[in-house]
């Protein structure tokens, strides 16, 4: 991986409290677009999943959605993106997206962002990739996470040799330029980088 093409963007189905959310959604969707960056995403048209996808849309980027068929109806499946794959199950939902993607990003979410983030986090603790990972704090909403991070490392549960490796980005407008700089940093090892993420 030498460029970077398309982002796996994780958020909510929702748009949370905060406008804060809504608002970096739409402008991290419009600054992919801008940068000819592909969306990766959940498929979805609500909440911020829908606002991010949308803002691509408008700005004249891609978007891939992946959806499962039991969440077609509940999710309300984005019908306008370019490329609409529905999938049988979750696992392979999150395989395809991870498939697609060169990097990462964790917007505000729910418990399947949640999830779906540390999935991530834990296939490259254990080697599985080495695709950049991206925690957008927006408002501070990852706050009380990266916290617990930080704890379990005092703790011993996150020990030398196995760190947890992500960036966290405070303000949107700096993600892409973060994502490109970490994969233009990463030594080039081929063979690491089309690793396959397995089921554990």
């Amino acid at each position: 991986m030498t460029d970077l093409r398309s982002i796996c963007v994780y958020c909510g189905s929702g748009s949370g409290n905060d406008p804060a959310f809504a608002q970096a959604a739409e402008e991290l969707g419009k600054a992919m677009a801008q940068a000819g960056v592909s969306l990766v995403y959940g498929g979805g048209d609500v909440g911020l999943m829908g606002g991010v996808a949308r803002a691509v849309l408008d700005h004249g980027g891609h978007v891939t959605g992946v959806i499962p068929e039991f969440l077609k109806a509940r999710e309300l499946m984005l019908a306008d993106a370019q490329e609409l794959i529905v999938v049988p199950d979750m696992h392979t939902r999150k395989q395809m997206m991870f498939d697609k993607a060169d990097a990462f990003v964790a917007l505000p979410g729910g418990v399947g962002t949640l999830e779906e983030l540390v999935e991530q986090m834990t296939w490259s603790q254990l080697g599985r990739h080495r695709k950049p990972i991206l925690v957008a704090n927006v408002a501070g909403f990852w706050r009380p996470f990266l916290s617990l991070i930080e704890h379990m490392r005092e703790q011993g549960f996150v020990r030398s040799g196995f760190e947890v490796n992500y960036l966290v980005a405070e303000r949107v407008r700096d993600i892409i330029p973060m994502l490109r700089a970490a994969i233009a940093k990463a030594r080039p090892d081929e063979a690491a980088e089309e690793l396959v993420a397995e089921r554990f």
